[in-house]
């Protein structure tokens, strides 16, 4: 064992930074994806090309590198109240984004004054180009005990605002499925709920149909040890399917390690189409029907 400290996730960011895979085959059939970070992605992975890709608009790099495989509309996904507003600003300037604005579950606990975050999360989900409320939800990976009332006021919380401006209502569930759903139904769910990253199994799953959620795969559905949510996608409904990068993070199979984008959405919509025996014309035809009924049309 090494004596020198391990690298922070942001530092082995930066030190792979501009290492982006290929990019693969181009879809036939235009798909979303419905949980990205663009501001994340370029902050601590930069964009595909490296540094000769950075001399324009690094955004518009990461979107348009997207756009020539067949992913031509994105969610950019708020963590806090400074990237939620920042999607809100891109959104409203380009017709292939939409926003979703929260405070993430693992940054409500830390926050000095939450009620003014929840207030100006509140303001930014009236605007029409912001069409869904999060990331948030709970996480008792990351969250010990002491903070977690926090965070479950938190998405009490958000879960008013979607309800009170009609969005969607984007949550983040980590190792927190039964309680996740305990608050959904105490405070009565939205008419939209996404599940982002599912990562629950066969049970959870259908719990979350049978409510009515979608449910958003990400590129953990390719990795090797994730055979029980491979089980949870393949009882999925093509009509509560969804699928997502949560870029820079997840990146599938066979290039985790490496930064993630936009572009590799290919990639685990492949796969599900495996998993799920499903056309995969068909299946992208289905996400994007989801998604345009779930967030409203891009354009």
């Amino acid at each position: 064992m090494s004596s020198q400290p391990s690298e922070s996730r942001k530092q082995r960011a930066a030190r792979r930074a501009g290492e982006f895979p290929a990019a693969p085959e181009p879809l036939a059939v235009p798909v979303l994806d419905s949980h990205t970070h663009l501001d994340i992605t370029v902050h601590e992975a930069g964009v595909p090309g490296g540094a000769d890709a950075t001399a324009g608009d690094p955004v518009e790099s990461l979107i348009a590198a997207a756009a020539k495989v067949g992913v031509d509309r994105l969610v950019q996904v708020g963590v806090d109240v400074a990237s939620s507003r920042w999607g809100a600003e891109l959104a409203a300037r380009d017709e292939r984004v939409l926003a979703a604005v929260a405070v993430h579950p693992n940054e409500a606990p830390g926050l000095a004054d939450l009620d003014e975050a929840l207030r100006e999360i509140e303001a930014l989900a009236g605007l029409p180009r912001v069409r869904g409320v999060g990331e948030t939800g709970l996480d008792t990976f990351r969250t010990p005990p002491p903070g977690r009332a926090a965070q479950e006021e938190s998405f009490r919380a958000h879960i008013a605002i979607a309800k009170r401006h009609g969005k969607a209502l984007i949550i983040h569930d980590r190792d927190a499925h039964a309680d996740v759903l305990r608050v959904l139904d105490e405070e009565g769910a939205p008419d939209t709920v996404i599940m982002h990253c599912f990562s629950g199994d066969v049970a959870f799953a259908t719990a979350c149909v049978r409510r009515g959620y979608l449910l958003s795969f990400a590129g953990t559905v390719t990795f090797g040890s994730a055979g029980a949510l491979r089980e949870a996608a393949a009882v999925t409904p093509a009509s509560h399917l969804l699928v997502e990068t949560d870029a820079p993070f997840l990146t599938p199979t066979p290039y985790r390690g490496r930064p993630n984008a936009s572009y590799l959405i290919p990639v685990t919509v492949r796969a599900l189409a495996a998993t799920t025996g499903t056309d995969l014309d068909e299946l992208c035809a289905a996400i994007s029907d989801n998604g345009e009924r779930a967030l409203g049309p891009w354009r």
